[in-house]
C-alpha cells in the first residue's frame, strides 16, 4: 500500500525523492542527506536497505522511507525495521564495477520480491543500458509482475559535452527519453531519476513522469546548507509544472 502523503505527491505530479545512495552506509552523511530532504520540503526519501540506517534516518524525519537494495532478502529485515516503500534498483552504483542487470534479472527480483513482500510498496529501476524499446518491454513486464512504481535512470552513463544548461540537458537526455517512453506504455506512476537537475526537473514532469529521484546532486555536497538549498531548487522547480486552478483565474 502506497504511503498517503507520497500517492498524494504522484497524483499532483510533483513527487521529489532525495537519494543518499544504495552503497552509502555512512551513517552521519544519511543522516544529512535526510535531514536536508526534509528541511528542503522533499517528498520521500531513500537509503540503503539496512536497519540501523532506517531508525537513523527515522530519528531525523516524518517523511516516508524508501530502501534500496538488489538483493530481496533485505527488504524483510528493512520492512520489519519500518521501511515505507522498496525500491530494487539504483542500479548506477553497480556499473563501475562492470556489473550489468539485465531484463530478465529485474523481473526475477521483482517476483522474488513480491513473493516476500505482496504488500508493500514497490518501486522498480528499468536500467539504462537496455535498449529503449526494451526498457519499454521492461516496464510493461514489471506492472505485471507486481511493480507500483517504475523508475527510469541514465545521467550516471551520459556524457555532456557542454557546460551550463546545455549540459545539464544533455546530462539528463537518457532518463528522459525513458521517462517519455515509458509513462506512456503504463499507467502506475513513472519517477525520473539519475543525472537531473533543477532545470531539468520541469522536463522530467512534461515528459510523463509523476515525480523525480535526485541523488548526488544533493548527496555528494559537504555542507548541509547546501544540500537543503539544492532540494529547495528542485521543489521550486517541480511547483513550476503544477496546473494552474481555473477557478482563481479572472
Amino acid at each position: 500500500m502506497m504511503h498517503p502523503s507520497l500517492q498524494s505527491a504522484f497524483d499532483h505530479r510533483h513527487a521529489l525523492k532525495i537519494i543518499s545512495g544504495l552503497n552509502n552506509f555512512d551513517a552521519v552523511r544519511v543522516a544529512a542527506v535526510v535531514r536536508a530532504a526534509e528541511r528542503g520540503g522533499a517528498t520521500f526519501v531513500d537509503i540503503a536497505a539496512d536497519p540501523d540506517l532506517i531508525a537513523i534516518a527515522r530519528a531525523q524525519t516524518h517523511l516516508p522511507i524508501c530502501v534500496s537494495a538488489v538483493e530481496p532478502q533485505k527488504f524483510v529485515t528493512a520492512g520489519a525495521a519500518g521501511a515505507d516503500l522498496i525500491e530494487i534498483g539504483n542500479f548506477d552504483s553497480f556499473y563501475a564495477q562492470g556489473r550489468i542487470f539485465g531484463a530478465d534479472e529485474v523481473l526475477a527480483l521483482t517476483a522474488q520480491t513480491r513473493k516476500l513482500l505482496p504488500q508493500v510498496a514497490l518501486s522498480v529501476t528499468v536500467p539504462h543500458t537496455l535498449p529503449l524499446d526494451q526498457q519499454v518491454q521492461l516496464a510493461l513486464d514489471l506492472v505485471q509482475a507486481g511493480a507500483d512504481i517504475i523508475q527510469t535512470e541514465g545521467g550516471t552513463s551520459a556524457q555532456p559535452h557542454h557546460p551550463g544548461t546545455l549540459g545539464l540537458m544533455e546530462k539528463a537526455a537518457p532518463t528522459l527519453a525513458a521517462a517519455y517512453e515509458i509513462s506512456k506504455a503504463v499507467s502506475i506512476p513513472v519517477m525520473c531519476a539519475s543525472g537531473l537537475s533543477s532545470v531539468t526537473a520541469p522536463l522530467a514532469i512534461a515528459a510523463g513522469a509523476r515525480g523525480i529521484g535526485v541523488g548526488s546532486a544533493v548527496n555528494q555536497l559537504n555542507s548541509e546548507i547546501a544540500m537543503i538549498a539544492v532540494v529547495r531548487s528542485l521543489v521550486e522547480a517541480l511547483a513550476l509544472t503544477r496546473p494552474v486552478d481555473a477557478s482563481l483565474t479572472p
